[in-house]
């Protein structure tokens, strides 16, 4: 079982990178594979819905790390996103990989766990884990969840660790994500699939 772990923040060693690596010891414990990728380091660009993936399977952008992590999402068993709170909403640069990531791939994501942790100074972090969490119920993903809201709070990683209830919170969320993830395996082995999905229904509302 592996967890992709992405790190949407520009800092790749900073207050959100701190909270995932907290979920990730707990994954490993639990002997999950994990990794850490990083993206928030270099522009990304938003989707443009030209719906080109959804002939040739990848983005027509190169070069930023879509097409890299769709390819290893395809393999993985589970995700955990995080980002850092920017005006009550997560990064921009996770929001437009994760545009690009899901859109006309839903396939891809389908019946594998997702969860989102944000970390924030104050405020904002719930909207931004609404925001996030939205990727997941769409596209048909369990959605992992904690003790609290999967939130961490501090201006600097030392400040982070000493959110205690926050570091708490991302150790459960980690034990949750390995406890469903084993459950998923033990119900392929008893011959439990994910359902098969009708044909997808578009209502549009103007005539």
């Amino acid at each position: 079982m592996k967890v992709l772990l992405l790190n949407g923040s520009g800092h790749a060693k900073g207050c959100t990178f701190t909270a995932l690596q907290e979920v990730e010891g707990a994954l490993k414990k639990n002997k999950v594979e994990t990794e850490i990728i990083q993206i928030g380091g270099n522009p990304i660009a938003g989707c443009i819905g030209c719906g080109a993936c959804k002939s040739t399977g990848k983005c027509f952008r190169e070069g930023d790390g879509v097409n890299e992590f769709v390819e290893k999402a395809k393999q993985a068993d589970g995700f955990v996103f995080g980002s850092p709170v920017h005006y009550a909403s997560s990064s921009g640069m996770l929001t437009s990989f994760l545009d690009r990531v899901f859109y006309g791939k839903s396939s891809i994501f389908q019946g594998k766990p997702g969860a989102c942790v944000v970390s924030c100074r104050r405020g904002g972090a719930s909207a931004t884990f609404d925001q996030i969490n939205k990727y997941f119920t769409i596209n048909c993903m369990p959605v992992v969840s904690s003790q609290y809201w999967n939130m961490v709070h501090g201006n600097t990683p030392e400040e982070v660790r000493q959110d205690l209830e926050g570091m708490q919170t991302m150790r459960t969320l980690g034990n949750n994500m390995a406890w469903l993830l084993q459950c998923i395996e033990a119900g392929r082995s008893a011959g439990i699939y994910f359902p098969e999905r009708e044909p997808a229904v578009f209502t549009n509302y103007i005539r």
